[in-house]
């Protein structure tokens, strides 16, 4: 599933191509053609993301939302452009110079305003929204204050905080020096101020390029960020057996909330 800084990304450069503009709407396979008529021919007005849900709003004020889940995908491409396949093209977006085909998602429907505001009132903060109406730290702690589960369970919950999926976790677990198992309730407020901060800095970063790096260029023997090799981006998702980064202790992986977790036993101890 995508990470908050994919769909972020995805609306940033889809409000560049599409934004303003009477658009096309169909639905090839036919799953959303009565929603898709509703926004025929109109103006869409903005797009905006919120964890890893997107709303187009158009200027009849109506409100698509879309979620990706699993197998959701977008592809967005300058005209002239070869047709979609009827059959698992969900929406289709086109304007004078550009398409947008969604294929898969788990969500394409249209929504109303309240609709919209129940959606985002259930989600957690989002790293990737700059104004929050509550500071967010306190909102995780008081969504975590209870709660025994593992932290590193708690925080892929979209009601604590939006956006992060399972390779954020556990590369923001290992840069705060936390242990994934450690029970949300006994994580202390200076350690929530470090998740919330490398949250935010860790998806600016990976909307700015479209990927996910999260090592310093010194711990892989670069001088640059921007030199560093694929292989090279992650401290510890997907590394078990391998020796970390920093201190050469052996990283494991162990089944947490039903998906596997990464971490570094010396470093998040």
């Amino acid at each position: 599933m995508p990470e908050g800084h994919t769909i972020h990304r995805a609306a940033r450069l889809q409000n560049k191509r599409l934004r303003g503009r009477p658009v096309q709407s169909e639905s090839p396979q036919g799953r959303f053609a009565s929603g898709a008529s509703l926004v025929d021919g109109i103006e869409l007005a903005k797009i905006s993301a919120n964890g890893k849900h997107l709303f187009y709003e158009f200027a009849n004020d109506v409100i698509v939302h879309v979620h990706l889940g699993l197998f959701g995908k977008f592809r967005l491409r300058s005209l002239p452009t070869e047709d979609p396949v009827s059959e698992n093209c969900r929406w289709l977006v086109t304007t004078a110079n550009d398409r947008l085909h969604l294929a898969g998602p788990t969500a394409c429907e249209v929504v109303d305003g309240e609709q919209v505001d129940a959606i985002r009132s259930r989600l957690g903060p989002d790293p990737l929204v700059k104004r929050h109406r509550r500071d967010p730290v306190e909102t995780m702690a008081s969504r975590l204050h209870r709660r025994t589960i593992p932290i590193g369970a708690a925080i892929l919950d979209q009601k604590v905080i939006a956006g992060l999926g399972n390779v954020y976790r556990a590369e923001i677990l290992y840069r705060i020096g936390l242990d994934p198992f450690t029970p949300a309730r006994e994580v202390d407020q200076s350690k929530l101020h470090a998740l919330w901060t490398e949250s935010v800095r860790l998806l600016r970063l990976g909307e700015r390029s479209g990927r996910i790096v999260t090592t310093d260029p010194a711990d892989v023997g670069r001088t640059r960020r921007s030199n560093i090799k694929a292989q090279e981006r992650l401290y510890c998702y997907k590394r078990q057996g391998e020796p970390c980064r920093r201190c050469g202790s052996i990283i494991r992986t162990a089944d947490i909330d039903g998906r596997n977790i990464w971490w570094c036993p010396a470093e998040q101890s």
